[in-house]
């Protein structure tokens, strides 16, 4: 076993592990040990581990990992790693990462406030008048209902997370609300956590463009969004195509550091 330092940082209630690995010395990390690690009862706890590792061409690279081990990307995750990048290297402003689905680029001025730019998204899949299917980095399955605070998550997301189309490859589960034009509220069930979350950055991104979509907005637009664990906020161009410059805005903030033997 070894001894080593790791950093939580949350974002809007999605909690984090974060390694520094740019000298690559957590690279033999075993998948036994990112979900021990991962663990609330028996490691340090959190939604996922991040990596940041050194990059040749850009400011950094963001690994990331499910509990169960699994890899995508993951908004809220990103603006955490940022937030941590900033700390290692002493600087705010502009950074550009690597990331599972590509490179973003990340504006970080304070913890309180992250202006991530996520992936452009050309294709939503209509599955009725209240369901849709998207990929905004991490696949998601968007469900618009009412009353979302009495629904229960864990078994609704569950019943499609495993059902016979999605089982095999997995997918996030989000049901919202529409409360206002420019205002919604989400809960999220996410693979590999296989729980719900307190919010979901690539979640609420899918959540806002199918959203944008089923009531046909175009051009610029700013939506509102009420997560569990705080508010967040999409913009996203929209043309007769597709959706550009797409940005989550939300915080970042660290929470403790720690020792820990793995």
């Amino acid at each position: 076993m070894q001894k080593i330092s790791f950093y939580k940082y949350q974002g809007a209630g999605n909690d984090f592990v974060l390694l520094d690995n740019r000298d690559g010395s957590f690279s033999n990390f075993s998948i036994s040990q990112i979900t021990k690690l991962c663990d609330r009862h028996f490691g340090v706890g959190s939604d996922g581990l991040i990596f940041i590792n050194h990059s040749e061409n850009l400011d950094f690279e963001m690994d990331f990992y499910n509990p169960d081990g699994s890899k995508s990307f993951c908004g809220n995750g990103a603006r955490c790693a940022t937030a941590f990048y900033s700390y290692l290297v002493q600087k705010k402003g502009e950074f550009r990462f690597l990331a599972h689905d590509g490179i973003h680029s990340v504006f970080f001025h304070s913890e309180e406030q992250i202006r991530l730019k996520m992936a452009d998204v050309e294709q939503i899949k209509v599955l009725n008048d209240n369901c849709f299917e998207l990929n905004t980095g991490s696949p998601h399955y968007v469900h618009f209902t009412t009353d979302i605070g009495s629904i229960d998550v864990q078994s609704e997301g569950s019943k499609v997370r495993y059902s016979e189309h999605y089982k095999e490859q997995g997918i996030n589960v989000n049901f919202v609300e529409i409360l206002k034009s420019d205002l919604i509220a989400i809960r999220t069930y996410e693979r590999g956590v296989e729980n719900e979350t307190l919010a979901c950055g690539t979640g609420i991104t899918a959540a806002v463009l199918s959203y944008a979509k089923n009531v046909k907005l175009s051009g610029l637009h700013r939506i509102k969004v009420k997560a569990k664990g705080g508010d967040l906020l999409v913009e996203f161009q929209k043309d007769e195509f597709s959706f550009k410059n797409i940005y989550l805005e939300g915080p970042a903030e660290f929470v403790f550091k720690g020792e820990v033997y793995v």
